[in-house]
C-alpha cells in the first residue's frame, strides 16, 4: 500500500469537517450555488463523438447529447432514446425508428429525422476518419421517411446494432455547427440534443455545463427526466491525492476516479457515500502474438495461464477493487458462455510445470527453459501506469518460478499506443470496455482486424465463421449459439491470459443524491439526470 496516500487519508478524516458539512461559502470561489463538480483523473483529445474513443471524451459527450437507443443499468436492456419506439424486419436487414417530437438542440432548433441521417452518414463517411465507423454496422442507406421517421437499411443483419447505437459515438449532431465549426467540432464547441450545454473548456482543467432549459426527454431509466442540477464543472486534477483532498474538502462533489488503494478507507469515511455498479465490463488481459517464437506454442500459452496465481495478482494491484477474471468475460455480460469460461487454465503452477516438461522444455542452467535451442523468454509490452508495472511484475515473478522468462518494457501512453500497433513485441497487456460478447470478441479476435486491435495476430477460420454468425444470426438462439463457440474457441488456445474485472465505484458527498454509477463504455454519471444538490 502506498503509505502516503493512507496516511493522507488518514489525516483528513481525523481532521477535516465532512465534505457535506463544508459551508456552501467554503467550496469552489465563483461558482453559482446549484453547480456540481465533478473530479476526474485526464481530459480527452477532442468531444466529437465520431472522432475520440477517449473515456473522458464519453464522460461529457453523453451528457452535451443523446443517442437514438439508451441501455438500462443492467447493461444488457436497450431501451429508448430519442426514438420513442422502433421496428426490425422479418430479414434483420431493416430498421424503423420512430422519434420524439419534443426535442430540440440546445440552441433551440428541432431536432428531426434528416439530424439522424447527417449523423450517422458522417459516422460512417471515410472522410471523418472515425476509429470506431464499424460500429455503425454493414449500412446500405439510412434515409428519413418524413420528419420523425427514419430507416436505417443495412447490406445483411447486424443483431449488434441495438447495443452500438447506445454508445457516445452515435450521438445525434446539428448539422449547422459542424459545418460552422469544421475540424474544431467538439473542440471550440458543441450542439447537441442532451441535458447539458457546452460552456466552455479548457483542455486539462475545467469543461463547464450548463442545464438545458428545454430538456425533458431523458431515458426512461431514470426518475427525473430533466435535468436537476444548472451547472456541471468537470474538474481535470491528475494526482491522486490531491483529487481526493478536493473530494473531502468541499472542492469537489464526486468521482469516480477513485484510487485503488483508498477505496477501502474512503468507503468508513463518515459523511461521503461510495456506491458501486455490479454490470460493469471493463477488462485487463494479456495477449500472445500467437506467431511469435516461443508464444507461438500453445504448451507456453496454457503454461502462462497455469502459472499466474491472478487472485493474488489481482489482490496485489487493486487492494479489493477488482475481480480475478476466471473466463474471458464478465459473467454478467450478454453472450457468456460458463463452459467456455470454464476452459481457462486456474492457477496450479506444479501442474504448468509439468506440461512444459512434456513439451519438450528443459530446464537450463539459468533457470529459464530451453527447446530446441530456444529459450523461453519473450517480450511484453504495455502503457506505463501504476496499475500495469505491479501487474506485469507480479507476472513476471510467477512465470520465473516456473522456467519462463518474461521481459517488461512498458511505455508513456504519448508514444504507447504507436509501439503496440507494431510487431516489434511478442505479448502485450491492455484493459478495455464491451457492452456484449460479440462486441468484445468481434473487435480483438476477427481476423479482418489484424494488427490492431487483433494485435495476437489470431487467424483462425472457424473463429471468424463464428463471428460472422453472432453478427449476422437471424435469431437470437443462433446468434448466442455462435458466440459460444467463439468463446470455447479462443479459450482452448489460451490466446489470452485473462487478469481482472475491474469494478466501478462512485465517490460522493452527502450533499449530492442520486449519484448511481453507470457504467456504459466505462461512463460512470452517464445522463446525470438523478443528480440533485441538497445545498
Amino acid at each position: 500500500m502506498n503509505r502516503w496516500i493512507y496516511a493522507g487519508l488518514l489525516a483528513l478524516s481525523v481532521a477535516v469537517p465532512a465534505a457535506a458539512q463544508v459551508p456552501e461559502a467554503q467550496r469552489i470561489p465563483g461558482t453559482p450555488r446549484n453547480t456540481l463538480t465533478v473530479l476526474r483523473e485526464i481530459d480527452a483529445d477532442n468531444y466529437d463523438p465520431p472522432r475520440s474513443t477517449a473515456r473522458g471524451a464519453g464522460e461529457l459527450v453523453y451528457m452535451m447529447s443523446d443517442t437514438l437507443v439508451s441501455l438500462d443499468w443492467d447493461q444488457r436492456t436497450v431501451r429508448p432514446g430519442l426514438a420513442e419506439s422502433w421496428t426490425v424486419s422479418e430479414d434483420g436487414k431493416l430498421y424503423t425508428f420512430r422519434l420524439r417530437r419534443d426535442v430540440t438542440f440546445c440552441d433551440g432548433k428541432p431536432f428531426t429525422a434528416r439530424d439522424v441521417v447527417y449523423t450517422i452518414n458522417r459516422w460512417i463517411n471515410p472522410e471523418t476518419r472515425s476509429p470506431v465507423r464499424w460500429r455503425a454496422g454493414p449500412v446500405k442507406e439510412v434515409r428519413a421517411v418524413d420528419d420523425y421517421t427514419v430507416e436505417y437499411e443495412l447490406n445483411e443483419p447486424y443483431g449488434e446494432l441495438l447495443y452500438q447505437l447506445t454508445l457516445f459515438f452515435a450521438s445525434i449532431v446539428d448539422q449547422a455547427s459542424v459545418e460552422r465549426l469544421g475540424a474544431n467540432f467538439g473542440v471550440q464547441g458543441f450542439n447537441g440534443t442532451g441535458p447539458y450545454c457546452w460552456v466552455s473548456w479548457s483542455p486539462r482543467g475545467d469543461f463547464v455545463l450548463q442545464r438545458h432549459p428545454s430538456y425533458r426527454w431523458g431515458p426512461p431509466i431514470y426518475q427525473n427526466p430533466a435535468p436537476q442540477v444548472d451547472r456541471i464543472v468537470w474538474r481535470v486534477i491528475p494526482e491522486a491525492n490531491t483529487r481526493l483532498a478536493a473530494l473531502q474538502t468541499g472542492q469537489g462533489d464526486v468521482t469516480q476516479y477513485i484510487p485503488y488503494v483508498a477505496l477501502n478507507q474512503l468507503r468508513a469515511v463518515p459523511n461521503l457515500r461510495v456506491t458501486r455498479q455490479q454490470n460493469y465490463f471493463w477488462d485487463f488481459f494479456l495477449g500472445f502474438k500467437v506467431d511469435k517464437p516461443v508464444v507461438s506454442d500453445p504448451v507456453i500459452r496454457r503454461a502462462v495461464n497455469l502459472a499466474v496465481n491472478r487472485p493474488a495478482v489481482v489482490q496485489a494491484t487493486f487492494f479489493g477493487a477488482a475481480d480475478p477474471m476466471r473466463g474471458y468475460l464478465n459473467p454478467n455480460v450478454a453472450g457468456f458462455d460458463a463452459q467456455a469460461a470454464g476452459l481457462v487454465p486456474q492457477f496450479n503452477a506444479e501442474e504448468a510445470r509439468r506440461i512444459l516438461d512434456e513439451g519438450g522444455w528443459r530446464m537450463g542452467s539459468d533457470g529459464i527453459r530451453v527447446k530446441d535451442g530456444q529459450r523461453a523468454t519473450f517480450l511484453l509490452y504495455g502503457l506505463q501506469t501504476n496499475e500495469w508495472r505491479r501487474m506485469a511484475e507480479a507476472i513476471q515473478a510467477d512465470l520465473r518460478r516456473v522456467g519462463i522468462e518474461m521481459r517488461i518494457q512498458l511505455w508513456d501512453a504519448t508514444v504507447g499506443w504507436g509501439k503496440l500497433a507494431t510487431q516489434e513485441f511478442d505479448a502485450f497487456v491492455m484493459s478495455y470496455p464491451y457492452i456484449s460478447a460479440t462486441d468484445g470478441f468481434a473487435l480483438y479476435f476477427d481476423s479482418g482486424n489484424r494488427p490492431t486491435p487483433n494485435r495476437m495476430n489470431w487467424q483462425d477460420a472457424e473463429t471468424d465463421r463464428f463471428l460472422r454468425i453472432a453478427k449476422s444470426g437471424l435469431t437470437q438462439q443462433e446468434r448466442d449459439a455462435a458466440i459460444a463457440g467463439a468463446q470455447r474457441r479462443i479459450a482452448e488456445a489460451n490466446v489470452w491470459l485473462p487478469i481482472a474485472h475491474e469494478q466501478l465505484w462512485l465517490a460522493s458527498t452527502q450533499r449530492v443524491e442520486g449519484a448511481r454509477p453507470h457504467g456504459i463504455y466505462g461512463v460512470a454519471l452517464y445522463k446525470g439526470l438523478d443528480l440533485r444538490l441538497t445545498r
